[in-house]
């Protein structure tokens, strides 16, 4: 989902988006370093470095590139200066409107990144396929549209744990396509780095392993399972060179921490636009704790950010509602922070957090037996916090 690039059309003919549906979104009950309270106000008139901040980093490194879009016909004209002088010309538009192409043609002078809407999907998301994304306008994003995530950020945004989440501002439709329209998390950072952390002692629901009455081949994931570890398909499955889903999902998880550590790291981006996605085999607490020095640069301030920030979410998510009546499977943390010391988690990626039946619970602590649907969230997120912590106490050892 990252690097990217997005330009939000700011001139004063912008139409104001639909009303944010659910009660207003008071501020983080921890302002990290470098906040602003006019930051979201500041947000818009930025080209943000995400294409999308609530679409994890991809773990089979696919990547697709389309150009920029924005919800709006002007939008897509101020990319093109020729075309927008030639229906100036024909339409004879106000001057204002070439003020706002003035004010955008500056803002991509100056800007380093490249013009391009680059994303990548992770092969667990259900909406992982070129296409899921294209830029908004007032500094949101578009996702293709996934009902169960719109269900659950609808329900999310009248959640305790709304301030934890991206904002969701209803559908939209683009060239006939559905979108669900999302507040751009980065938008508010400069250079930012960026982690995700996938969730959960599994990243599959227990009904994908249904497919072991029927299993279909997958050369594809067998192609991938060898090019991390060739020795370990069976002889058969190297006869055959292909493997089933649920045995390859089985497999994915047992190498990274996701089974031991409650998560695992996805990616990583850093504030030169360096990306790391090698953590197929990051498994063991010493080489999390390394991947997250590395992370935060020794940086203090924004580590006592990211603490404070996971335990206000594990507080929050112990009285959540929703949390306990829903089956969190494939969700991220998304760590942002940037040189200013401003530092954020957000909790992202609800294409596969299903309702559990009226009356039933989980504890996400308790260990997952199949039929029980235990995720394991809050294990992984304990396990975060308390890895966090300890780098805290010695951070003067690294």
């Amino acid at each position: 989902s990252i690097p990217a690039v997005i330009i939000t059309d700011l001139g004063p003919e912008s139409q104001p988006a639909p009303e944010d549906p659910g009660p207003d979104q008071g501020p983080s009950s921890t302002p990290c370093l470098g906040s602003s309270p006019n930051s979201s106000s500041r947000s818009l008139r930025k080209l943000s470095s995400s294409s999308a901040s609530s679409a994890g980093f991809s773990s089979s490194w696919e990547e697709s590139e389309e150009d920029v879009s924005s919800d709006t016909e002007k939008g897509e004209q101020l990319l093109n200066p020729a075309a927008l002088t030639s229906k100036q010309k024909a339409k004879k538009k106000p001057k204002t409107q070439h003020k706002s192409w003035k004010k955008i043609k500056n803002m991509v002078h100056w800007s380093p990144f490249v013009m391009s809407f680059k994303k990548k999907y992770p092969w667990i998301q259900l909406a992982g396929h070129a296409g899921s994304f294209k830029a908004g306008a007032n500094g949101r994003i578009l996702k293709k549209h996934c009902e169960c995530e719109q269900r659950c950020l609808s329900l999310l945004m009248r959640d305790v744990l709304r301030q934890y989440v991206p904002g969701y501002h209803g559908d939209v439709e683009k060239d006939g396509q559905k979108y669900n329209q999302m507040e751009d998390l980065l938008a508010e950072f400069d250079f930012p780095c960026v982690m995700d952390c996938k969730m959960g002692v599994r990243t599959y629901l227990e009904e994908e392993l249904t497919a072991r009455k029927k299993p279909s081949p997958r050369p594809d994931m067998y192609q991938k399972m060898i090019e991390v570890d060739p020795g370990t398909p069976t002889p058969e499955e190297n006869l055959q060179k292909v493997v089933t889903k649920p045995r390859y999902m089985q497999w994915r998880e047992t190498i990274s921490s996701t089974a031991t550590l409650g998560f695992r790291i996805e990616g990583v981006k850093m504030e030169d636009g360096t990306v790391n996605r090698d953590f197929k085999k990051t498994k063991t607490r010493e080489q999390v704790t390394a991947a997250f020095q590395d992370f935060v640069k020794g940086n203090k301030d924004v580590l006592k950010c990211y603490l404070s920030r996971l335990e206000e979410i594990r507080d929050t998510l112990e009285t959540s509602p929703f949390f306990k009546a829903h089956e969190v499977i494939g969700s991220s943390l998304l760590f942002v922070h940037d040189s200013t010391g401003r530092a954020k988690v957000w909790m992202i990626d609800f294409g596969k957090t299903t309702p559990l039946p009226d009356g039933e619970e989980l504890t996400h602590r308790k260990e997952w037996v199949e039929g029980n649907r235990e995720d394991g969230y809050l294990f992984g997120l304990d396990s975060l916090v308390d890895i966090i912590s300890s780098m805290e106490r010695n951070s003067n050892m690294w």
